[in-house]
């Protein structure tokens, strides 16, 4: 069975039933993990990624900083962005890829991460598993062009004269802050920071958390008026309308890393190799979990 949790809305979704179909072939996995990679008997658990919004954010953490970008795969400036010079310094931008390159690594640390901190839980629980990224994420997540290979449904556009899918959203469940989900860029601008400062937004006064002062606290976060959210859909509306996506040269939706869960089969290891092979928890698991 396909399932998604939503984090952010506390919520498990069913997507599908059955296992997501990994076809053991070139195309579809690393060979070498073809022996082991999401069989059946396991939990495959992949992380994935609004890299749009997360680029957003960026792109609203540097006007906050005074900084704006060019576009320096095509060598000049963000036009419409002179009206913003008492905002951001125009004389001296960072380039667009640069900020996008630094987005998407960014966000494969927080999956990586996220994959490694699970791995440590599941030796905890006394079950086997492993971190691993040898399965291709278009066929993952539903842009494989093989229609018996439809992974997880995203929806995905073709950009003329780009040969690589650019896969932006499952409709209703995880939508990337990008077009065609949003009807325009300065939408998903306003849609973050809502995030940030509406209900139950990390800088909204009124969200509960751990401090004495938690109203203080949140407040502090700095202020976003309409302005400011001119500055950054102007940035971001013009990568959308030149390159016809957003972003330019990174994935909306990203996947890499995946956490596979599985029973150890502790036999093969008393046989194969030497004590200290695994650990307690993993000797105790069938005691303790049946």
């Amino acid at each position: 069975m396909n399932t998604y949790l939503d984090a952010h809305r506390q919520r498990i979704v069913k997507l599908a039933d059955g296992r997501l179909k990994t076809p053991a072939q070139p195309q579809h996995m690393e060979m070498h993990n073809e022996w082991c990679g999401n069989v059946p008997g396991s939990t495959l658990i992949i992380p994935v990624a609004d890299l749009a919004q997360h680029i957003v954010q960026a792109l609203c953490y540097f006007v906050q900083n005074g900084a704006c970008i060019y576009d320096d795969l095509n060598n000049r400036p963000i036009p419409g962005i002179e009206k913003f010079k008492h905002l951001v310094d125009i004389e001296n931008p960072l380039p667009l890829s640069y900020v996008e390159q630094v987005s998407a690594t960014e966000v494969t640390v927080e999956l990586s991460c996220s994959c490694y901190a699970g791995a440590l839980m599941l030796q905890a629980m006394g079950l086997g598993g492993w971190m691993y990224d040898g399965l291709n994420p278009f066929s993952v997540l539903g842009a494989s062009g093989d229609p018996d290979v439809p992974g997880l449904g995203f929806r995905f556009d073709m950009i003329p004269d780009q040969p690589l899918p650019h896969i932006t959203g499952l409709e209703g469940i995880l939508e990337g802050h990008c077009q065609p989900h949003f009807k325009d860029m300065r939408a998903a601008v306003e849609s973050v920071v809502k995030r940030k400062f509406g209900a139950s937004g990390p800088f909204n006064a009124e969200t509960k958390g751990p401090y004495k002062e938690t109203d203080a606290v949140r407040k502090t976060g700095a202020p976003i008026n309409d302005e400011f959210i001119d500055c950054v859909a102007t940035m971001a509306q013009y990568v959308q309308d030149t390159f016809g996506r957003f972003p330019a040269t990174a994935p909306a939706i990203m996947s890499l890393m995946y956490l596979q869960a599985h029973k150890l089969d502790t036999d093969f290891y008393d046989t194969h190799f030497t004590d200290g092979a695994y650990l307690k928890t993993h000797a105790e698991h069938h005691q303790n979990w049946g």
